[in-house]
């Protein structure tokens, strides 16, 4: 009986040469990397050009593009259940169709009416581009070795900003920020679109099937259990304490009396340490358990920013501690990623994924104002990070209560 089974497994998780389409990772690290670099990092590069031109006020303008994330929290949760039924071929290359049409729209927005359209369609675009229908995908066709394929993905996506915020810059030096807009939509179609229809197109495997817990109730039992909403509730506050971290960094270094350029030099290189350590998780996750490593990583988050908070310089110390707090990062997006298939395996990771992934997109988009908000009232950027220290290590001890009650499935990652 195991010799039957074993070839019915291999094709049922992805590991078989059949199920596996094997110009689907490095295609994913490609559009991951335009997809992020135009329709997301382009846009805090041009908005000062935007309202400069326009005369649109900055916080309308960053307004809609916080709602886009916030479609694409709420889409995201659809996407997930297609994809776990379908697979990511067609939402995948729909979403890349949606994402140039998005940014050919913000480019030629006559009004602020349009302009904010263009941006609730790109939030569409982004829900069924970005890392959750990748994770998906990857989750499925990969596992159990997927957390190998997700390190290479979000290492790729790590390179966004690097590659397209100057190239950004370099375009928005000699065009206008409506041509700039119009020529990354130009490489967005070349890239995703040929890339999503072309690689994606392997079978979809059946999922691995769920442990005998949950084989009554399925996806909605595991949505309606304690332990879902409590991992919902600790990476939501987490993933709002760091957002507001990575934009309230450069006016905390400011306020310490550090240069503009100061500033960007340590959070650029705090985003090469979330880099770094995206490469140290798989080893992490072999050595502990999921609840475990949720509580370490989150309270580590809570720890760099608590030392961000408390350290005045020296500048060199200021810089240690960034790129610290960029590997905890680092290690953070994985950990969400993953977070799903370690405690209730890949039956259902898509529409799980989104559902987790809703409130922690929100919080995402909500934090940069509400850290701005705050700052003053607090006191300064210091306190600020204070606070979100304390968020932080709420957190953690959720986290501590993320374990579901039964043992662990086969070919899990522990």
């Amino acid at each position: 009986m195991t010799d039957l089974n074993t070839p019915q497994r291999g094709a049922a998780t992805g590991t078989g040469d059949r199920s596996r389409p094997r110009a689907a990772l490095p295609a994913l690290c490609a559009t991951q990397i335009t997809s992020w670099g135009i329709v997301y990092y382009a846009f805090p590069v041009l908005n000062p050009q935007i309202t400069s031109a326009t005369g649109w006020p900055a916080g309308a303008t960053t307004a809609a593009f916080s709602a886009a994330l916030l479609v694409s929290a709420l889409a995201g949760i659809r996407v997930g259940r297609i994809i776990d039924h379908r697979g990511p071929r067609t939402v995948m290359t729909a979403g890349s169709v949606l994402g140039v049409l998005s940014i050919l729209i913000v480019a030629a927005a006559p009004n602020l009416p349009v302009f904010i359209a263009g941006w609730l369609l790109a939030g569409l675009a982004m829900a069924a581009t970005f890392y959750q229908p990748a994770f998906a995908a990857l989750t499925r066709w990969w596992a159990p070795d997927h957390v190998r394929a997700l390190t290479v993905v979000t290492l790729a996506g790590g390179l966004a900003s690097t590659l397209f915020a100057p190239a950004t810059a370099a375009l928005a030096n000699h065009m206008s920020w409506r041509a700039t807009y119009a020529v990354l939509a130009l490489v967005l179609a070349a890239v995703t679109i040929p890339a999503h229809a072309l690689a994606l197109r392997g079978p979809w495997p059946k999922a691995a099937p769920p442990g005998p817990a949950h084989t009554a109730g399925g996806a909605d039992q595991v949505a309606r259990s304690r332990p879902f909403w409590m991992l919902a509730a600790a990476l939501t506050l987490s993933a709002f304490a760091v957002s507001a971290v990575v934009i309230a960094f450069v006016p905390l270094m400011l306020e310490r009396g550090f240069t503009a350029t100061e500033a960007a030099w340590a959070l650029g290189l705090g985003g090469a340490g979330q880099t770094l350590g995206r490469t140290l998780y798989a080893s992490l996750a072999r050595r502990t358990a999921a609840t475990a490593r949720a509580v370490a990583l989150i309270a580590l988050g809570s720890l760099t920013t608590a030392a961000l908070a408390l350290t005045p310089g020296p500048y060199a110390l200021l810089v240690a501690l960034a790129v610290t707090a960029g590997m905890v990062r680092g290690n953070l997006t994985l950990l969400q990623a993953t977070a799903i298939t370690d405690r209730w395996g890949t039956a259902h990771y898509g529409r799980l994924s989104g559902l987790l992934a809703a409130p922690t997109t929100t919080a995402s988009a909500l934090a940069p104002f509400a850290g701005a908000a705050l700052a003053a009232p607090l006191g300064g950027y210091p306190h600020l990070f204070v606070l979100l220290a304390c968020l932080g290590g709420l957190a953690a001890l959720i986290a501590a209560a993320t374990g579901p009650r039964r043992p662990a499935l086969p070919g899990l990652v522990r």
